[in-house]
């Protein structure tokens, strides 16, 4: 078949790692394509039902800007808001630096900023198979009409699964067990004060002993979690035992998901004061914390997270603290000793052993404990901004991303307001 399109940088996913990446790289004035599966931009921040991207500041000072924090400020203004104060950092309410954004702005943003940088999108298509070239890499892509085949001179995977370092068979990590993902609703029809919390973690566990509920359906294995009515079920529930790196895992943790909103609603409905619940959808799909990671020519570690290790070649920092989900042991958080701000070296982008690949996001090389704090969406947008500026430098000076002078890098980074160390 006759590859009819050519494209220099190509992106796979257009979460906060993705989107940041093709709008960077076409600004430096590469040819981009940014490939989605969903119809929407944001990933995490729209179809995962968490628009709430942080950590940007830490202990008093921006540590992330750029790209990323440019849309969600500009969020924030479209809709009137001023931003939170970031004048200090208590990292045992770490939830508290995030920002909440409107998503349906957020995406109509990014949009924008795709035309305005000149990023072909395509929405609704997948990568069905990728192939090594001597000068970049072959791509089928499937669109709702069928399959098709894009050249691409370089391709940065912000799949969130590593699934086109899969199908080039790089190296990669795959966590087993991983930790459980959470489908987000909005509980509404009930006041939270007026209710009897013993009485219904009472006849919960009793629900849960007979089978009807799974003590995960509220959060913890532990018992009921009065949050999920607190919180309005936001990022409450646990789905576990499941890699969804897959479309195969991806079917299993989306039935699995509904299944247990289902067997809630069915619960909670019976409870007095909860007699008008009702969930309202505020996510297309289940929020996935982890699948796989490439295994780069860097890699992070916990210790080296913790003590906020300054790569030679760090491309960005990164703040947030370990935070290991695990629904039977519940949750490993280590928050960072004051003044620590991690960095994220270039190569955690760069496949180890596959010749045009780089990787961004949650996907970015490092172990268990250190993906847990890497993962979250400001840093997923600082390392996409990083990625997508070595993928254009890599092309505009024809070598390979390791080999492009940092003094470079940080000049088109800092030119698009990025901050790095």
């Amino acid at each position: 078949m006759k590859i009819k399109e050519y494209y220099d940088v190509t992106v796979i996913g257009a979460g906060p790692a993705g989107l940041c990446a093709a709008i960077q790289a076409a600004k430096a004035g590469v040819s981009t394509c940014l490939v989605e599966k969903n119809g929407i931009a944001g990933g995490t921040i729209t179809a995962g039902g968490i628009p709430c991207p942080g950590i940007f500041h830490a202990w008093g000072r921006q540590v992330i800007s750029g790209i990323g924090w440019e849309l969600v400020r500009r969020t924030r203004e479209e809709s009137g808001e001023p931003l939170p104060d970031f004048s200090t950092t208590n990292l045992n309410e770490h939830w508290r630096h995030q920002i909440s954004i409107d998503p349906v702005l957020f995406a109509a943003l990014c949009d924008e900023e795709f035309e305005k940088a000149g990023v072909i999108v395509k929405y609704h298509t997948m990568v069905g198979r990728a192939t090594l070239a001597d000068d970049g890499i072959e791509l089928e892509l499937c669109g709702k009409d069928g399959l098709y085949p894009v050249f691409s001179r370089r391709v940065i995977d912000c799949t969130g699964d590593a699934n086109v370092a899969r199908m080039l068979h790089a190296e990669v990590r795959v966590s087993d067990p991983c930790q459980p993902g959470t489908l987000c609703v909005y509980a509404t029809g009930y006041d939270p004060e007026k209710l009897d919390l013993e009485a219904i973690r009472s006849a919960f566990d009793a629900a849960a002993a007979r089978g009807e509920v799974s003590c995960e359906d509220t959060g913890w294995s532990n018992g009921f979690n009065p949050h999920f009515l607190f919180g309005r079920g936001n990022n409450s529930n646990h789905i576990s035992g499941i890699n969804a790196g897959d479309s195969a895992g991806r079917t299993r943790i989306e039935m699995a998901g509904r299944a247990s909103l289902l067997r809630l609603y069915r619960f909670l409905k019976k409870q007095p004061g909860l007699e008008k619940l009702a969930f309202k959808l505020n996510a297309a799909e289940c929020g996935v914390r982890e699948t796989r990671t490439i295994v780069g020519k860097a890699t992070v570690t916990a210790e080296e997270y913790a003590a906020g290790k300054r790569y030679d070649d760090a491309v960005c920092h990164a703040f947030y603290p370990i935070d290991l989900h695990d629904a039977q042991v519940g949750l490993d958080k280590r928050p960072l000793a004051p003044g620590v701000v991690p960095t994220v070296p270039r190569g955690a982008l760069i496949s180890v052993n596959t010749r045009h690949l780089l990787a961004a996001g949650r996907i970015l090389s490092s172990d268990r404990l250190a993906n847990s704090a890497l993962r979250v969406q400001a840093t997923c947008m600082a390392t996409g901004q990083a990625a997508g500026a070595l993928a254009a430098l890599s092309v505009r000076l024809r070598t390979p991303a390791e080999e492009v002078p940092a003094a470079e890098l940080r000049k088109m980074l800092e030119a698009n307001g990025a901050i790095v160390p």
